[in-house]
């Protein structure tokens, strides 16, 4: 649930302690950075990252449909792709993943 450097400062073993003892990861800034360099990244095709940032705005499929070009059907096998890749459950998660991944920009 946790990790500890040999060099880590006391405040922040207390920080990964306290974090492990309610039940959540403790895992240091610096490990997570560094762990996150070596995972692996699935990148979203030029089309999905289209459809990501049109459900950032808040369109339904049928609305991304006509936007794009394309069948509602056609938008749902991109949203279903969209979450498996991204490893999420729903539309809000994936567009929050794919705005903190730096796929899409908010705003």
């Amino acid at each position: 649930m946790g990790y500890l450097v040999k060099d880590m400062l006391a405040a922040e073993v207390l920080r990964v302690i306290r974090s492990v003892m309610a039940g959540r990861r403790g895992i240091p800034p610096a490990v997570a950075a560094t762990l996150a360099e070596h995972t692996p990244r699935i990148a979203l095709t030029p089309r999905e990252t289209e459809v990501t940032a049109l459900m950032a705005t808040g369109l339904t499929n049928a609305q991304i449909a006509e936007r794009i070009g394309r069948t509602e059907e056609t938008v749902k096998v991109h949203v279903k792709n969209i979450l498996q890749k991204l490893d999420v459950r729903d539309r809000t998660e994936a567009v929050a993943v794919a705005a903190r991944r730096g796929f899409i920009r908010l705003g």
